[in-house]
């Protein structure tokens, strides 16, 4: 809990400064383009890959699969979205590291162990 104060106060602080520095050094224009630039991006790219992992999930359905590694794909999809679309270049960064398959796949293990320790503690309770 203590790691979670520290982050709401220190990622905040380590985007205004580097949103202050990239004014400085781009100028002011160039570094609201390219918040909007990733934003748009994000948007585009979280649009794209939420349709896919809703198919992916369907398709799992109609199969009789579970489809718990889409349910994963989904979260960390509409997490990466969320912090594109906050101004700042340390969420985007983390933003983008959710959307690409590539880097979700490295840490959907980390997810799904948090998962189960959580299910093992009886915090996540399953209503049928």
């Amino acid at each position: 809990m203590r790691w979670l104060v520290l982050l709401l106060i220190a990622v905040p602080a380590l985007e205004i400064g580097l949103l202050i520095w990239s004014g400085r050094t781009l100028g002011l224009i160039p570094t609201i383009l390219l918040i909007a630039a990733t934003g748009l991006g994000g948007a585009w790219l979280a649009r794209k890959q939420g349709l896919e992992t809703w198919k992916k999930a369907q398709r799992n359905m109609n199969s009789g699969q579970l489809p718990g590694d889409a349910l994963i794909d989904g979260i960390c999809i509409l997490i990466g979205a969320v912090l594109l679309m906050t101004p700042g270049f340390i969420s985007d960064v983390a933003g983008f590291f959710l959307l690409l398959p590539v880097s979700r796949k490295g840490i959907k293990p980390f997810i799904l162990r948090a998962i189960q320790k959580r299910m093992n503690r009886d915090r996540i309770t399953i209503i049928r």
